[in-house]
């Protein structure tokens, strides 16, 4: 029972890593730059995609995907910046997969889109798992979290290309460890680019603004290459 409950989850990765290469090649020809969002609940997603869609909508086609397993608040919220937004519900299912990333595009009519991002679904251990086509992976960690969570949930922050740690504007104020929070990361990634910034405030947003937009730059010169696993 246990070998087949393994053949099992190895064929529904296969089938996922399948369609996700099938949506990079999609991607790729519409030179549309594709970012994957994770985090635990609370740790600012919404507001920092928020914020980031408001800044890049002047100059740029934005669009995005957010998962939850209930509700359409996020999505509600974020369709205030004027992007187009689809919500997918997961109901039981805690991550986002390729086959919903498909699923949604099918019926989704938002245009030529310079970069789509992806709201996953709030928690640090099924997204982590599953290849959504993505160019780049990036993972939040707040100040409010503890400086030990990229040691709890290692795969998140392995398989991203970018942290950010959001929230810093309270940072003193909750006594956030900086460098015990930046040795957490790097024992698990140790070349992972780490960005501090707060989208409540503003502090620091533009380094990744600047990020998103030299990401886009280097697709459309180059083939994208699938995100470390």
């Amino acid at each position: 029972m246990k070998y087949r409950v393994v053949e099992i989850g190895q064929s529904i990765m296969r089938k996922n890593d399948a369609l996700a290469a099938s949506l990079r090649a999609r991607f790729e020809t519409s030179g549309t730059l594709v970012v994957n969002l994770l985090s635990s609940p609370g740790s600012g997603k919404t507001t920092l995609l928020e914020e980031t869609l408001v800044r890049l909508a002047p100059r740029l086609r934005v669009g995005a995907l957010v998962g939850d397993q209930a509700t359409d608040n996020d999505a509600r919220r974020l369709a205030r910046s004027g992007a187009p937004v689809r919500q997918i519900t997961t109901a039981a299912e805690c991550r986002l997969d390729a086959g919903m990333i498909a699923s949604a595009l099918e019926s989704w009519q938002p245009g030529a889109l310079d970069v789509l991002f992806i709201e996953n679904v709030g928690n640090l251990i099924c997204p982590a798992e599953y290849d959504l086509g993505e160019d780049l992976r990036a993972v939040l960690f707040s100040v409010t979290e503890g400086e030990d969570k990229p040691l709890k949930y290692p795969l998140a922050f392995n398989t991203a290309q970018v942290a950010l740690v959001t929230k810093v504007d309270i940072a003193q104020a909750v006594g956030f460890d900086r460098a015990a929070a930046h040795r957490s990361m790097h024992d698990v990634h140790p070349d992972i680019e780490v960005l501090e910034l707060s989208a409540r405030t503003g502090e620091r947003m533009e380094r990744w603004i600047d990020l998103i937009e030299e990401r886009l730059a280097a697709k459309r010169k180059q083939p994208a290459m699938s995100p470390s696993r």
